[in-house]
This record gives structure tokens, sequence and C-alpha cells, in this order.
């Protein structure tokens, strides 16, 4: 599976009397019913790791271009109308800001291993607070209440799996607690946020900016009004889009569907 197609619903299924296994580009699997995949004695297979440092890279990336509104200066350079460059011009520092990474898992952990480089005072909100050690080591602060990260954070970045518990994660509420300098970075997927709640705080300056890789539907509508916004930064879902990264996940699929066929045990078999 690319890009969630084909869509795999029951009858589908019972089309594929052979099926033995389905290999998923990409971490997300909220669109696979594994319950029902299971009662048709289907596997399921991700590449959850071989994405992780090229998504973490991204994520740094939209950071910086969002606070240093690289697009903004990219179109006023560029700009036919261009007759001078302002000198209150401004973005704001990364370095020595505090981050606030919502979801520590191998993404949200390397994004964190990156931002330790720029001085950034590093907190983070997990289903599970990982061990000493791994907090000593990129100098993360755990948050057990994620209205704590959102409190003090300058950016606050998401880095989670679209789950029932996570679908629209950050909404009115968790926007107003933000900080109104505050940018919101989403790299997980685009339904952890309530999108018109983010419009309206956009809009309104409840929070200074965001830099999306994720949205719904994706693309957005050509008139949303995200697209609109100056303040947003949005790229089109390439968290690992790399060649290299691309490649290994081909191969990672295609070891799993051979493991599949087989009859042996699944590399990356979702349970």
């Amino acid at each position: 599976m690319w890009y969630h197609k084909p869509v795999i619903n029951e009858e589908l299924l019972q089309s594929l009397p052979n099926l033995k296994i389905v290999a998923n580009s990409g971490v997300g699997i909220d669109h696979l019913d594994l319950k029902l995949l299971s009662s048709y004695g289907v596997k399921v297979s991700n590449t959850p790791f071989v994405v992780s440092t090229d998504t973490a890279d991204l994520g740094m990336a939209l950071m910086l271009a969002s606070s240093r509104r690289l697009v903004e200066g990219y179109q006023m350079a560029v700009s036919p109308d261009t007759e001078y460059f302002p000198a209150d011009w401004l973005g704001a520092e990364v370095s020595g800001a505090t981050l606030g990474i919502v979801g520590m898992g191998n993404i949200g952990y390397k994004v964190a291993e990156r931002a330790k480089a720029f001085e950034m005072k590093i907190l983070y909100h997990n289903r599970n607070q990982r061990n000493k050690e791994e907090e000593s080591s990129v100098g993360a602060i755990y948050c057990k209440k994620i209205d704590d990260l959102l409190r003090q954070s300058d950016f606050v970045l998401l880095s989670v799996n679209l789950t029932p518990q996570t679908c629209r994660l950050i909404g009115k509420r968790e926007l107003e607690l933000m900080k109104p300098t505050a940018t919101l970075i989403n790299i997980s997927r685009g339904l952890v946020v309530d999108q018109d709640a983010l419009v309206e705080a956009l809009q309104n300056r409840v929070i200074k900016a965001a830099a999306l890789d994720v949205t719904y539907p994706e693309p957005l509508p050509r008139d949303h009004p995200l697209l609109q916004l100056r303040n947003v930064v949005i790229t089109p879902h390439i968290g690992s889009a790399t060649k290299k990264t691309r490649r290994l996940m081909m191969e990672n699929m295609t070891d799993s569907i051979e493991a599949g066929l087989a009859g042996l045990p699944v590399p990356n078999e979702v349970l």
C-alpha cells in the first residue's frame, strides 16, 4: 500500500481469498481496520523505523522555516516589486527556545537529539515516560500533563500516531493554552489537530504561526483559509520523501511480503 491505496475493505478482502499480507508504507496505520484484516487471516506490516531520521529532519526544517520566515523572505527576495529589504523584518530565535514534543517515539526522540544541538530546552509529553538515561542524553523534561507543556513551549511539535485518543488532540482549548508567540508544528497526521480551531487561532493571533507537513484532506482545497495565511508554512506530506528512505521503505515492504508468503515471521508486523 502506498498513499493508503488500494482501500482495504471487506469487499476487497472477499475478492482476494488467497491474500496473505498487506505491506503498508510509512508508520501510520489509522487507515487500516486491523480487526477486519485479522478476521480474514491477513497479516499487516509497516515501515516504522526507516522513516524516523528524515521525518525528524523535516520537523526541524519546518521549525526553522517558520521561525525565520523563510517562505516570506524568499517571496520578498524574488518579487519584481521589491525595491529594498526592510530593516524591521524580523523572525524568532530557535536557539535557546523551549521546544515541546508531543509524542516521544522514534521520530520525537530524533527531533530532541537535533534540538539539543540548538541548545533548546526540551519538554515532552508521552503515554510513557522515557528512562532517565534517555532523558538525560537529550536533556528532555517529562510533562505528565500536556497542558503544562503547551503553556511553556515556544514551539510545540506533534509526533504521535493517529488513534481515537489522539484525533483532534489539539483543539481550541489546547491552542488557547499556548503562548501567543508560539508556533505549532505537525509532522504526524492532519487529524491530530482540529483544523477549524487552528485557522481561527491563527487568524486571531491566539498563536503566532503553524508549520504543517500534514493536513486533512491532502491536498487541501485550493480555497482553504490555511493556504491564504502568511503565518503558515505547509509542505505536501514529505516527511520520509528522500531517495534513500523511500528505497529502504520499499525494501522493508518486499522483505515483509516475502516472509508473509513463505509463512515466516514478518519483519515489522503490526499486531
